[in-house]
């Protein structure tokens, strides 16, 4: 279920994925991409505007309510899934707009924290973690962190565990071995890599319904997961399906299948070319 949450990890060497470093961080959780609008475009505007307004008007805890209902009452808060509530104290959390996070947080606001005003609450949201934590291994995570800085891309693929693990799986199968981090100090690895995660966004071969988001479709209170008709399509079910199913893929014949799986084939091809050469 896209909203299940964990218990954090007593691992203090667990990376907190939400806010992994100064230069990106992760707002999935808080409802980010759960907007009919989620277009990068539109969701920089209502952060940056949030961000503007809560600096200017909350000064003391008694301000938030006013901020709160001046957000509730001002933005469009239509939803994908309604299962997954949109918080309206997350915003960017520097003034380069690199970080989105809580505005609620103590380290936003000189050690005071707000958070109990929030839907989820202190606690939820101090001591949970998503599924990503749990599922990618670290040395994916890793990665990940070294190849990606950008919130909006970013927070797209680190919570798409199907993307990451099948990827680098594939990888691992041509090369023989499983990558590491250390890899990545190649410049043209990186630039590969990159070009298959930034098809979470530029997937020439994605759906444009508005109640998709990844392998998930959205029915109201329900979601469901798609599928691929290859069967109908006239060929067999391809060795990228969790791939195609996580960048929202659909298809509408035969030769589309065949294209996009060139492009992924291409892209591994390049990767395992590249890793050989550079040993």
């Amino acid at each position: 279920m896209p909203n299940k949450v964990f218990k954090m990890s007593m691992d203090s060497n667990l990376i907190v994925l939400c806010q992994p470093d100064e230069v990106k961080s992760c707002g999935a959780c808080c409802g980010l991409y759960n907007y009919v609008d989620s277009t990068r475009a539109s969701l920089t505007s209502r952060l940056r505007r949030r961000t503007k307004y809560f600096r200017e008007t909350v000064k003391t805890p008694a301000d938030v309510e006013r901020y709160a209902s001046e957000i509730k009452s001002s933005e469009d808060l239509t939803k994908r899934y309604e299962g997954i509530y949109c918080c309206e104290y997350l915003g960017f959390l520097d003034e380069r707009e690199k970080k989105v996070g809580c505005l609620l947080h103590p380290q936003r606001n000189e050690g005071c924290d707000l958070r109990d005003v929030s839907f989820y609450g202190r606690e939820l949201c101090a001591g949970h973690l998503c599924p990503s934590h749990y599922f990618i291994p670290d040395s994916q995570v890793r990665i990940l962190l070294g190849i990606l800085d950008d919130w909006y891309l970013y927070g797209l693929c680190i919570t798409d565990i199907d993307l990451v693990k099948t990827y680098f799986k594939l990888l691992a199968d041509r090369i023989g071995e499983e990558l590491k981090p250390e890899a990545f100090a190649s410049e043209t690895l990186v630039r590969i890599a990159r070009q298959y995660f930034g098809w979470k966004i530029d997937w020439p071969f994605r759906s444009a319904d508005t109640n998709r988001l990844g392998k998930y479709y959205f029915d109201g209170s329900q979601y469901m997961i798609s599928h691929i008709d290859y069967e109908k399509l006239g060929t067999n079910i391809s060795e990228y399906n969790a791939i195609f199913l996580s960048l929202s893929s659909v298809f509408r014949n035969k030769r589309e299948i065949e294209l996009a799986q060139e492009m992924i084939s291409a892209n591994i091809d390049k990767f395992v070319r590249t890793y050989a050469g550079g040993r």
